[in-house]
């Protein structure tokens, strides 16, 4: 059975923030050789798949995904000599990487988009979106970008107004004009031929447009505390129909090389995600990410329901996934509590599909405070009022208690949590009730048991409390698994029939071994994982 699944199915992705892993040079940002210093780290936790946040030279207007040069490394990161030793490194280590691609949209300051801008007749205009203002002068639409304010930045030198769906610093690029997409296609090859094993798709939805450029609903619900962009309805702007089109010609272009992987960005609802999976032939993106732990309520009934609806959708050789936390949200445990953040990774790794882990879920890390003068996160910095900015998640990784917990010795770019010096890897390897000791138990249990890697999820049931369900593989041990997503003690008595079988894992450790007959009683905040006799 195992060999009819690809190594994107079985493994686990581990989505690192370079900037915030490991320094290696001392200046205070994370870079490639530091990552290659924290390989053993990974290897002993149970990952075999590194997906890295953009490394690309960038102004880091939006640190790094506002790209000036598609084939190279940022200085601050190192150089290709460290890119090349990095996936050497990796490769040697059985392990696959994963690199983040940002295909909307460049950097002001790329030489596509200088030349773009240059005159009104240049080749590479086409390469990004032009438009006029319209009469009297106003904006080409009503369409607002994502960091603040509307999408529309006007041209002094052309006289045209030019699209930009996140910072001005980040134009649009035409996806509609052949010409960009064989640059494009032609860059996936670059890092194709170098070794990378796959690509993360940043906001796949966005990539192309609405050709008649209509103005977007306006949302009658927007209150002033969201974000500006929530004032319309993104109908015209994103998800459009002929995307599939492009996702499909990278596809092909993966298809051409040996068990290369390609992952979508992708905030929409199920019914929408799941099309990026390919309209009718399954050649599209072979994980569109599935954000709905992030997005959803943390309760019960509504993420059963979640998780259903989406077992059902998938189309017949779509894979799942599952992802609790990104660089670009708020940590799990800063946004459920550390104590359910515990039954959120034993819902991730028992799911069934590939589960996503940020950096530092697994030790538990929560967001940090960031003062408003040391926020450096443009959505942040562009509407202070909303306490918008993502800087509070992304602090460097904790590895140990001496000062800046061994990110770094110099002043890191981003202050660490005042928890550091009990709560890092060094002091969590060695406490067997931490998060750390519960995540390696959790993926050593998941990787070596058929049954929570491929088995179908047949859902028991829920309630306002708990949800159960069963992970089954054909002739191999079944799986009971019951998450108490309260504070408050639960019992879980079986609705259909009469379960047999022993506790093998729990969030809470003198579980373990127990036998579980007809009925269980769970303390709030508790989990378990238990194999079933019958």
């Amino acid at each position: 059975m195992e060999e009819k699944y690809l190594w994107w199915q079985k493994e686990i992705i581990y989505q690192i923030y370079p900037r915030s892993f490991q320094d290696s040079n001392q200046d205070g940002v994370g870079d490639l050789p530091g990552i290659i210093s924290r390989l053993d780290y990974l290897q002993e936790l149970g990952i075999k798949i590194i997906w890295i946040s953009p490394i690309y030279p960038s102004p880091m207007a939006d640190f790094g995904y506002d790209i000036s040069d598609y084939e190279d490394i940022a200085p601050v990161f190192g150089n290709m000599n460290d890119f090349d030793a990095l996936i050497k490194e990796i490769h040697n280590r059985g392990m696959k990487l994963i690199l983040d691609l940002v295909p909307n949209h460049t950097s002001d300051r790329h030489p596509w988009f200088i030349e773009s801008r240059s005159s009104r007749d240049n080749p590479k205009r086409n390469w990004y979106i032009w438009k006029d203002a319209r009469e009297g002068g106003s904006l080409p639409n009503n369409w607002m970008a994502a960091f603040g304010g509307p999408a529309w930045e006007w041209d002094q030198q052309t006289e045209q107004y030019y699209y930009h769906a996140f910072l001005k610093e980040q134009p649009d690029l035409n996806w509609r004009n052949p010409e960009v997409q064989e640059a494009m296609l032609n860059m996936m090859r670059f890092w194709l031929n170098k070794g990378v094993d796959g690509f993360r798709i940043d906001v796949m939805w966005h990539m192309i447009k609405d050709e008649q450029f209509r103005d977007n609903p306006v949302n009658p619900d927007y209150q002033s505390h969201m974000p500006t962009c929530n004032m319309v309805f993104e109908v015209y702007s994103t998800d459009q129909p002929e995307v599939h089109g492009i996702v499909n010609k990278m596809r092909q272009l993966m298809d051409t090389y040996s068990e290369r992987m390609m992952i979508g960005e992708i905030y929409l609802p199920i019914n929408k995600l799941i099309s990026y999976y390919g309209t009718s032939d399954n050649k599209g993106a072979h994980l569109p990410f599935n954000f709905q732990l992030l997005m959803l309520q943390w309760d019960a009934r509504k993420i059963a329901f979640a998780i259903t609806e989406y077992e059902g959708s998938l189309p017949a050789e779509g894979w799942p996934n599952w992802v609790l936390g990104n660089h670009d949200q708020v940590r799990i445990a800063s946004r459920i509590g550390k104590d359910q953040a515990r039954i959120a990774a034993m819902l991730l790794l028992t799911l069934r599909g590939t589960p996503t882990i940020y950096y530092g879920e697994e030790l538990g890390m929560r967001d940090v405070p960031i003062p408003f003068e040391e926020v450096l996160d443009p959505q942040g910095l562009n509407m202070p009022d909303k306490n918008l900015s993502r800087d509070p998640a992304r602090t460097p990784m904790q590895w140990d208690n001496s000062t800046n917990s061994g990110f770094t010795t110099a002043k890191p770019w981003l202050r660490l949590h005042r928890n550091y010096r009990s709560h890092n890897v060094e002091s969590e390897r060695i406490d067997k009730t931490s998060m750390l000791s519960l995540y390696k138990e959790l993926i050593t249990l998941r990787q070596s048991e058929a049954s929570l890697l491929y088995g179908h999820y047949i859902p028991i049931y829920t309630d306002q409390q708990m949800i159960a369900y069963i992970r089954q593989a054909d002739g191999h041990d079944r799986f009971l698994i019951i998450l108490n997503f309260t504070h408050k003690p639960c019992y879980f008595k079986s609705p259909h029939e009469i379960y047999n079988g022993t506790i093998v894992l729990s969030s809470s450790p003198d579980l373990v071994g127990q036998a579980m007959h007809y009925s269980i009683p769970l303390y709030g905040d508790e989990g378990v994982i238990i194999r079933l006799e019958n």
